[in-house]
């Protein structure tokens, strides 16, 4: 299923997406934190240890006004249910929360990206629009992956 942008019109300072995916807990958990699966669908990253407090980072090429580099470290990290990291780039700093229920057909799977400021608007329609596309690419990703 196609993620669902569940973010409040009002909203300025979260993102949030929900997936119902006809997979389990655990493929959709290899697929949030497998490097080589995470670099499928979200972006290509670096050191990613599953520890509590681990830095790690993102990587895509350069574009005017961004280097590139995502720098994140781990919050919380509960195998099989829940996933969050700080997700900073330059002056946005912000979190990452990946939550996931078991369903009778699969998992929930519920996306959180919190700590938007008010002048950061275009950091906050950028990262909606950028969720929305890899989420559709993690969907594809779970589809023809075992």
């Amino acid at each position: 299923m196609n993620p669902i942008d569940k973010t409040d019109r009002s909203q300025t300072d979260s993102i949030s997406f929900e997936f119902d995916l006809q997979h389990s807990p655990e493929k959709v958990w290899r697929a949030l934190t497998d490097p080589v699966l995470l670099s499928e669908w979200l972006l290509p990253v670096v050191e990613l240890e599953l520890e509590p407090g681990a830095a790690f980072t993102f990587t895509a090429p350069p574009q005017p006004g961004w280097d590139g580099v995502v720098n994140c470290q781990l919050r919380e990290i509960e195998p099989h249910s829940k996933l969050s990291w700080a997700w900073v780039v330059g002056e946005l700093d912000t979190v990452v929360t990946f939550t996931l229920t078991p369903t009778t057909s699969g998992t929930h799977l519920s996306l959180v990206q919190s700590g938007f400021k008010p002048e950061q608007k275009q950091n906050f329609g950028g990262a909606r629009y950028g969720w929305r596309m890899m989420g559709q690419k993690l969907v594809d990703l779970l589809a023809r992956s075992s």
